[in-house]
């Protein structure tokens, strides 16, 4: 089954909707110059509304290793996802503070950059257009991957089920595509994770 992560939420409404629907993730931006950016504070309530089945993943670029590790090991997130330039040498360093799992993203824009996300020592990768830019990238340059993924990048409820038959991901993770007006949309938000189970046959 395609696990399924919505990312960016920031409010108790969104997380409201996530507890109805029953992702298997959640996502919560650190980053700074992100619309969707959430305070260690605020994450920290909002976690506490979250039904604990839901895994919270945070949303980092190039973060202080200290300050990733206090929200795993604080509880506020469950998984840290490192968005920016973090490299091997980042994550080893993450790894001698906490034991918490890791998701490395990384920008398809050519098939380097796919045996690049291979070699990631991260419990999981993630593959993306850009930085939230809700376009989709060639699903072409993912032909020869040999290892489980997060797919992102223009995802939403009417080519979703076409990622899944094509690529077959382990997890889609969408954000823009769940949203109007820059908030996100329960509608969407449920339209989404329908169009998700539905391909699954659940």
């Amino acid at each position: 089954m395609t696990k399924i992560k919505l990312c960016g939420i920031s409010r108790k409404e969104d997380v409201e909707a996530a507890n109805e629907l029953n992702p298997d993730y959640i996502g919560f931006v650190f980053a700074k110059n992100s619309r969707r950016a959430v305070s260690a504070r605020q994450a920290s309530e909002l976690k506490a509304a979250l039904a604990p089945n839901i895994k919270a993943v945070g949303v980092f670029v190039n973060e202080n290793v200290d300050t990733v590790a206090r929200l795993l090991d604080g509880g506020v997130i469950d998984i840290a996802q490192l968005h920016g330039n973090e490299d091997e040498k980042y994550i080893a360093g993450l790894r001698e503070k906490t034991a918490k799992p890791l998701i490395q993203a990384f920008r398809i824009t050519e098939k380097e950059e796919v045996l690049k996300a291979q070699c990631s020592p991260a419990d999981y990768i993630l593959l993306d257009s850009g930085a939230g830019t809700g376009v989709v990238f060639d699903w072409s340059l993912l032909e020869d991957i040999q290892r489980p993924y997060f797919l992102a990048g223009g995802l939403d409820c009417t080519n979703v089920t076409k990622a899944i038959k094509v690529l077959q991901p382990f997890a889609v993770d969408v954000s823009s595509g769940i949203e109007t007006g820059g908030k996100k949309d329960k509608n969407k938000m449920a339209a989404f994770v329908a169009a998700v189970r539905k391909e699954d046959g659940r």
